[in-house]
């Protein structure tokens, strides 16, 4: 004998929300090219360059790195322009 138990939609859309809730969020970044603001926070410039944001913070100590950022109320800003120079993108 073949039984199922059969589970009402409710619960499971409760279990998936519950699921969704406990992953990790991720930050979604636009394409560079549409990228409209002069500057970019240190998160976005890293996901552009595809590195680690305390990369970035360690190539400003530095002043090593491929993009020098600018440095506005202690706070770090990446120019766009700069990174799309580095990368390539028109």
């Amino acid at each position: 004998m073949n039984t199922q138990i059969k589970i009402p939609p409710t619960i499971i859309a409760a279990d998936n929300l519950a699921k969704a809730e406990c992953a990790p969020r991720a930050k979604v970044f636009c394409q560079l090219h549409e990228v409209t603001s002069p500057t970019v926070t240190t998160e976005a410039a890293a996901h552009y360059l595809n590195r680690r944001p305390q990369t970035l913070r360690l190539h400003s100590c530095n002043d090593n790195g491929p993009v020098r950022p600018l440095r506005i109320n202690g706070r770090l800003a990446w120019p766009v322009a700069d990174l799309k120079r580095v990368l390539g993108v028109a």
